[in-house]
């Protein structure tokens, strides 16, 4: 049956080790009886006999003892599993109730459907919707069928329906199915197309007509002239005329008008991004053809394209937007300017969004995508597509502006289109590496006994690529020649503290105070900007800091800068200290080209910076604090040096500084591809691979396989990879597939407000924030809030609602509900609009009949809490782990366990960390990232039901004379099969029903009652909601941890398990 729930000869048995630590399957085959062939039979007439039988025969010798042992172990571990496997049981009514409705449903096969069409045996016993995968018959009658289709690129709506219906539900109810454009916007006149995507506000300034107007061209080139005589742009113009770009204009426009891609490559300062597209619109209003001029320039992050936006309106004398000459706009956010002769800032996922619905960009005439060399997710992705456009749009003019590192890159991969240079406005900048620093303060590092990194690797993890391996050993072969040059340059006792510090795990922050103090003490007055990879960096040194009676005084201003940090905490950032003051600022890499701090003169480089890498193997996700890039480095520097001469301390030696690579990895080979391949298929781009085999840097084979095999899983595409149903309406939310899943049955089910705000919580970020020195009382103020309900995602849903109460109340009781809570009120402002949005996305596709999330209707079961949970599972299934009781005086509490990986850790921030009681043995949850350990965030205890009904396969099976029912093979459960039988049919009509509202949508009515979706919804939510009882009841599902047997839920290989004493 399941792994680990078969018979005897488990591997761990054959092999008497201890078990497998990489995280394959294998570690779930921990079967009972034989090891080695040899001695089965001593093990056996042990049982049977009249011996102890804790005790092997008397006959046994050495390492036979230890493997009679270990499978005497794995039988009783075996045996303990059984005996604490939950209980899915159901009272007699309910039993009665739930057969007379099955009985009904049944019994109306060959009558009417839900939507009163005819049923069929076909339609009957068609596979279930949310399955997966298909029988390997139907499949293979899918691909026979489907074998002369399998060469198209593009698709229409009715090949794309035609292929999803004989893929899942081979029936006559194919018929009725609407094109994807009708289930995403609820309207059943399939003909006009454009009409609803004209009510999404973000499309407004892409469907213009432009036409040249003479009358306008006029009118902008007077008003033009007339800005000449204001004031205030005469003054902006005096500082314009300082950038080095403004010298290029000349140069800059003639590129631009004699060439149809240009890379643009700039210094820090030098000015690109707010000259280069003011440039592009005067030459047209001065040539009289401003009206036909539309320029759009994408910002990586919101707060780029409004403050650029600002900055540009500001240089024009205007206002941002309102109608004037430039406007921005980002997501649920705008600010637009004139229709035509104007400028536009946006996000990047804004051109992605606008592609959907006009895939030419007609109206845009200048196209610039600033900031590529950064190369996240979407730009790559953009960057083919307006490769691709340029065949289809002789007019469009596209300019690259990029770093000055890469710019050839670009500029090959665009047909060697040209290059221009820019350079920076910086004053020279000082540079300091590691051996100078040491020498210059005469630091000797606190542990004495470190040994050298040389010694152990230059790069550390269990997960290092290839390419770091080979870093690693040229690392090592170098350093002793690189030792013996800096003898005689420096001093024995700096060449001793080098190799001490070579340590790649650790930033010694011990190192950072001392030459702070150097700073202060010794040089002229500005402020310092110090670069750490992440918040428990950032938290102790200031903690450092402020243990010093120096720091302490008022002539110190220290500013933590991390995402984590409120809003209105960052903004102070910006503001110059008053005289005699020095303002310290530690910051993430945020604050290398996100945000400029004008007085910064000393840079302090800590060498590192956190990288997100997706381990396909394990499919896991790394967070580790890598090395920085070149690139990096020099974002750095250039930092220091915007008022005077600065300076620049790299905490790194000169061997690490020659073996830094030139940049970070693209984002598209280090990360998750499910979101971007659903944005693929919806842009109608061909196949996926094929597609992402024109990027800049295609990712391997390997992670473009995993993702459309977990979009399969999860439905979103069929077996030829097209969208379903479900997909289309998936890849049209702004979210994360899951996440998007989790959205519908939300609305489907009844509980809109809570799973909104748990969606928006889970795409943006959670509304806590981490204050310093207060970690244990917010820890608390969670806790409270999480009203033990168990669940990170209540928890979050609590303050949110709380948070609404206050505000109802007025701003001074929001204020301090925020300041009591550690909560953000401009990231709780945020999560209320994006489940506006979301909100407004489901009224478009027809699931909910208001745009407002709190809509009665909408929310008939948003009070239950067990549903609420079930409905978690529905979206995030299969991320769920196992609890067990901890038997260790040492490490008091639960262990948990995922099936791919063993053993896990609940991340410390969760309010699940040091929980010891749960009322169920299963926790579902958002991420799995590997760190110093593998941990799970955002997780919620759920129960039996809920993942019998919202999980995977059902199989019911017996198990050595116990009656079991199991979800996907390995969540086994004891049942009656009767009961078992019951539940499953009764999910087979949940699937039925929610395959028929995904291809449809439609809300549930939840006033008739007599209806059968009503009906067997009810049926569901009244088994979830008042059938399950928490454990130690008369009703249980095994016992309290408290009093659990030893041994119980053994699944795993446990290293642990010696200090449980």
């Amino acid at each position: 049956m399941s792994y680990g729930y078969s018979g005897g000869g488990g591997r761990r048995g054959r092999r008497g080790g201890r078990g497998n630590r990489d995280g394959s399957r294998e570690r779930w085959d921990r079967g009972g009886g034989g090891g080695s062939r040899g001695h089965s039979s001593d093990f056996d007439q042990d049982r049977g006999g009249g011996e102890q039988r804790d005790r092997p025969p008397p006959h046994l010798r050495g390492r036979e003892i230890g493997l009679w042992y270990a499978r005497y172990g794995a039988v009783r571990r075996k045996q303990a599993d059984r005996r604490s496997r939950a209980v899915v049981q159901m009272d007699e009514a309910r039993e009665q109730h739930i057969t007379k409705l099955l009985n009904s449903v049944q019994n109306d096969q060959h009558g009417l459907r839900r939507d009163g069409s005819r049923r069929t045996a076909t339609d009957r016993d068609a596979h279930c919707y949310f399955d997966g995968d298909m029988p390997e018959e139907d499949k293979h009658k899918v691909e026979v069928k489907e074998e002369e289709e399998e060469e198209e690129e593009e698709i229409t709506p009715g090949q794309m329906k035609s292929k999803e219906m004989s893929q899942r539900d081979i029936s006559a109810a194919a018929v009725k199915d609407e094109p994807p454009e009708n289930w995403d916007d609820g309207d059943q006149d399939g003909n006009d197309e454009a009409k609803p995507m004209r009510k999404d506000k973000d499309l407004d300034f892409l469907f213009q007509e432009v036409v040249r107007d003479r009358s306008l061209d006029d009118y902008l080139r007077r008003d033009l002239q007339s800005k000449k005589s204001d004031r205030k742009y005469e003054e902006m113009l005096k500082f314009r005329e300082k950038l080095p770009s403004y010298g290029k204009e000349g140069e800059l426009v003639e590129l631009i008008n004699s060439n149809r891609v240009l890379v643009v490559s700039g210094e820090t300062g030098c000015g690109k991004t707010t000259q280069v597209t003011q440039f592009i619109l005067d030459d047209h209003i001065n040539r009289g053809i401003g009206s036909i001029c539309r320029v759009v320039c994408t910002q990586p992050r919101r707060i780029s394209a409004i403050s650029v936006a600002e900055r540009v309106a500001a240089e024009r004398a205007e206002s941002v937007g309102n109608g004037n000459s430039c406007g921005y706009q980002i997501r649920l956010q705008s600010r637009l300017p004139r229709r035509q002769g104007s400028i536009l800032y946006c996000t990047t996922g804004i051109i992605l969004q606008w592609l959907r619905s006009d895939p030419l960009l007609s109206s845009i005439s200048h196209l610039v995508l600033d900031e590529i060399h950064e190369r996240n997710l979407q730009s790559d992705v953009l960057l083919v597509i307006v490769k691709d456009l340029l065949n289809l749009r002789e007019d469009l003019k596209v300019i690259l502006m990029s770093a000055t590192l890469n710019a050839e890159k670009f500029s090959k991969y665009f047909d060697n289109c040209p290059i221009i240079h820019i350079p920076g406005l910086t004053f020279p900048v000082e540079e300091f590496l590691l051996e100078d620093v040491l020498e210059m303060i005469r630091y000797c590092p606190q542990n004495q006994d470190r040994r050298p990194n040389w010694k152990r690797g230059f790069w550390q993890g269990r997960n290092s690529r290839s390419e770091k391996e080979e870093k690693e050993a040229e690392y090592k072969e170098s350093w002793p020649c690189y030792a013996r040059t800096l003898q005689g340059r420096y001093s024995n006792s700096t060449v001793e503290a080098l190799e001490m510090l070579d340590s790649d795990e650790k930033i010694d922050l011990h190192l950072i105070l001392a030459l702070i103090r150097h700073i202060v003490v010794n040089d002229e007055e500005g402020a310092i900007l110090v670069f750490l990879p992440g918040w428990d960096n950032i938290s102790t040194l200031n903690d450092l800091l402020m243990a010093q009676q120096m720091f302490r005084s008022d002539r110190f201003v220290i500013i933590p800068l991390h995402s984590l940090m409120p809003t209105v905490n960052q903004t102070q950032v910006f503001k110059r200290p008053p005289p005699g003051v020095r303002k310290i600022v530690i910051a993430t890499n945020i604050a290398e080209t996100s945000i400029t701090i004008e007085d910064v003169v000393y840079v302090i480089d800590g060498g590192k910076i956190k990288e997100t890498n997706f381990d396909t193997n394990n499919n896991i996700s790394t967070m580790t604090a890598e090395w920085v890039s070149l690139a990096n480095a020099k974002q750095r520097k250039g930092r220091a040096g915007r008022v005077r001469p600065g300076k620049c301390y790299h905490l790194y030696n000169g061997l690490r500084a020659s073996l830094l690579n030139a940049y970070q990895l693209p984002e598209i080979m280090r990360t998750p591809l499910e979101e971007l391949c659903l944005q693929i298929k919806i842009l109608k781009l061909g196949f996926i691979s094929r597609f992402l085999e024109k990027a800049l840097d295609p990712p391997t084979e390997k992670a473009v396989n995993l993702a459309i095999k977990n979009l399969t899983d999860l439905n979103a595409l069929d077996h030829t990879e097209n969208l379903t149903a479900l997909g289309v309406h998936l890849a049209r939310l702004p979210v994360e597939p899951h996440i998007g899943k989790l959205i519908l049955f939300g609305a489907l089910l009844g509980c809109l407000d809570p799973i909104l705000i748990i969606a928006a919580s889970l795409s943006f970020k959670d509304p806590f924030f981490i204050p310093l020195g207060k970690e244990k009382m917010a820890d608390m103020r969670r806790k409270t809030l999480s009203r033990n309900s168990k669940s990170d995602h209540l928890t979050i849903v609590n303050a949110f609602q709380g948070w609404e109460e206050a505000k109802r109340r007025g701003a001074r009781y929001e204020r301090e509900y925020c300041w009591d809570n550690f909560l953000s009120a401009n990231t709780l402002q945020m999560l209320h609009n994006m489940k506006g949005q979301f909100a407004e996305h489901l009224m478009h596709a027809g699931f909910v009949s208001s745009k407002d999330p709190k809509d009665p209707k909408s929310n008939i079961n948003s009070d239950n809490e067990k549903l609420i949970k079930a409905v978690i599972v529905a979206g995030l299934y299969p991320k769920v782990a196992m609890i067990r009781p901890s038997h260790s005086k040492k490490r008091p509490g639960v262990k948990v366990y995922t099936q791919a990986d063993g053993k896990v850790c609940i991340h410390p921030k969760s309010v699940n960390a040091e929980e010891k009681e749960f009322n169920y043995t299963w926790l579902i949850y958002h991420l799995k990232m590997r760190t110093s350990s593998i941990f799970l965030y955002d997780c919620t205890e759920v129960s039996p039901f809920s993942l019998l009904f919202f999980g995977g396969d059902i199989t019911i099976q017996k198990d050595e004379g116990q009656e079991t029912i199991a979800v996907d093979q390995w969540i086994v459960f004891r049942s009656p099969a009767r009961i078992a039988h019951l539940v499953k049919s009764l999910k087979k009509e949940l699937d039925s029903l929610l395959q028929e509202k995904i291809s449809n949508p439609a809300p549930v009515d939840w006033e008739n009652r007599q209806s059968k979706d009503c009906a067997v919804i009810t049926a569901i939510i009244d088994l979830i909601t008042t059938q399950e009882k928490p454990s130690g009841s008369s009703q249980g599902y095994g016992r309290t941890w408290a009093s659990a047997p030893r041994g119980q839920h053994v699944y795993f290989d446990d290293d642990d398990d010696d200090d449980d004493d």
